[in-house]
């Protein structure tokens, strides 16, 4: 499996209703996709006034977890992802080794996302790291009720991600890296 994430920032007074009105006319445009598990259209909205590290910008976010990489190579050479790259421009695509994915028959309710981007210090154990992070899944998805949590690795820069998907904002203390989402629409395979 492999994670994936791109996005774009807005100007801080940019009319955040026009995303919300892409994702419900183009949100349907990925359900069943071959190869994804899910999509997650996301979005951010910056808080004028508050130095919130979680809501510091406006932002037009996608989050998906892919069976394989042809899967997402498919998407990413597709016409979907031409337009949008037309519409807003040409992104970062993030990509990241799964450790561990999970997810709930309610993942339909995820109405909220955290993506927390964690840095792996040099030498670290990446088998006990990675074996603690698959440990916090169960946590997240048992105790916290998260929807879906994806937790992997990208090693050129060597940073961890942990994405979950949540029915209520989660209780989350700001830390670097942390991110707060609304899923505006959740596409599944």
């Amino acid at each position: 499996m492999i994670a994936m994430q791109y996005g774009f920032t807005f100007p801080a007074d940019y009319d955040m209703a026009i995303i919300d009105r892409r994702i419900a006319e183009k949100g349907h445009m990925t359900d069943g996709f071959p190869g994804l598990v899910f999509k997650s259209y996301l979005t951010q909205r910056r808080k004028p006034g508050q130095g919130n590290a979680l809501a510091a910008e406006n932002v037009y976010a996608s989050f998906y977890l892919w069976h394989t990489a042809e899967a997402m190579n498919a998407f990413l050479c597709g016409p979907g992802f031409a337009g949008l790259t037309q519409s807003f421009g040409w992104p970062s695509v993030k990509t990241w080794s799964v450790w561990d994915a999970r997810t709930s028959a309610e993942i339909s309710k995820a109405r909220f996302a955290t993506r927390e981007s964690i840095p792996i210090m040099p030498y670290s154990m990446l088998d006990a790291l990675r074996a603690s992070e698959i440990e916090q899944a169960d946590i997240l998805a048992r105790k916290e009720q998260a929807l879906a949590v994806v937790t992997g690795f990208e090693p050129t820069t060597w940073t961890q991600v942990r994405f979950c998907l949540w029915e209520e904002p989660p209780a989350m203390t700001p830390t670097t890296g942390a991110q707060l989402y609304a899923v505006g629409h959740l596409s599944k395979g």
